[in-house]
């Protein structure tokens, strides 16, 4: 794909809005890691790497929204485990959904910028979205940033996730705001580039449905919210983009968490890995799970 071609990509915000709006907001994880290998009975190998792949996509590639494969545990198998992941990500996207990357990546300067090549180019690995962590500082980020604008990709950016241990981070404070809350500001200014710290927050309603926060001028920038939280201790107001949030089912999260944490009239993403992953390998038993998690959001 040539770079002419990547400036008529529309938006990553813009494509996520319409695949809720088709399909729910439903994000599944694709995690084979080890143990769930195993339960499935595939083996922990090449063959059973595949064999669970292959599963998953023809179970959901065709009805969920976004599909989320956690890089490292293909990673782990080397190239020929990358190459398992290549061959999905093209027949996921072929399916119509949208392939978000979790590899967590967060380096500086050109190997950030070679990093978010994933976003971009006429490769296998080509992905709609990735996540990212913030850790070496916003700024150094601003390659992966440009790099989604350019091709159309999106970010989500680890803000304030609910490990027990990450607060340890994210609730330091950076003059008056904590590191989670510099976080969200900087996302919040990607989609909103004339927005400061300081200023009103943006009043985005006349360009979204204020029952559900999606709508065409979603932005593609968005950050990692964990669902399971006790409390949101973090202004989300005016984001503008979308909130993903990890945790459902196995973790202990809920749709009443969602409710709780977010309320409505925000673009949020539930994410949820083992709780439809552990039905496999029987492709309609992956697809009912995910069916009954979409109408449990619903509800």
């Amino acid at each position: 794909m040539s770079a002419s071609a990547l400036d008529d990509v529309a938006p990553f915000g813009r494509r996520l809005a319409a695949a809720v709006a088709d399909r729910g907001p439903l994000c599944v994880g694709i995690d084979p890691h080890r143990a769930l290998l195993l339960d499935w009975g595939v083996g922990d190998d090449l063959d059973g790497l595949r064999r669970f792949t292959d599963a998953v996509v023809e179970a959901l590639a065709g009805s969920v929204a976004v599909l989320k494969p956690q890089m490292a545990f293909y990673e782990r198998f080397g190239a020929r485990g990358v190459a398992v992941l290549e061959d999905a990500v093209a027949r996921i996207r072929a399916a119509g959904a949208l392939v978000l990357l979790d590899a967590k990546r967060g380096d500086i300067g050109s190997t950030m910028d070679a990093y978010a090549d994933y976003l971009a180019g006429d490769h296998p690995m080509r992905v709609d979205a990735l996540t990212v962590s913030p850790y070496l500082g916003p700024e150094s980020l601003e390659p992966a940033r440009r790099t989604a604008v350019r091709s159309g990709g999106g970010l989500f950016v680890l803000a304030r996730t609910s490990n027990p241990e990450a607060g340890t981070l994210q609730h330091a404070l950076v003059g008056q705001r904590s590191v989670a809350q510099v976080v969200v500001d900087t996302v919040r200014g990607w989609n909103t580039p004339d927005w400061v710290v300081g200023d009103p927050v943006p009043d985005i309603a006349a360009v979204r449905d204020l029952a559900t926060g999606w709508g065409p001028s979603t932005g593609s920038f968005g950050v990692v919210v964990g669902a399971t939280l006790p409390e949101l201790d973090v202004d989300l107001d005016g984001l503008g983009g979308p909130i993903l949030a990890p945790g459902l089912g196995a973790q202990g999260g809920s749709p009443a968490d969602l409710r709780r944490l977010f309320g409505t009239g925000r673009a949020v993403v539930p994410t949820v890995s083992r709780d439809v992953l552990s039905a496999g390998p029987d492709v309609g038993a992956l697809r009912a799970a995910a069916d009954r998690w979409a109408g449990e959001l619903a509800g």
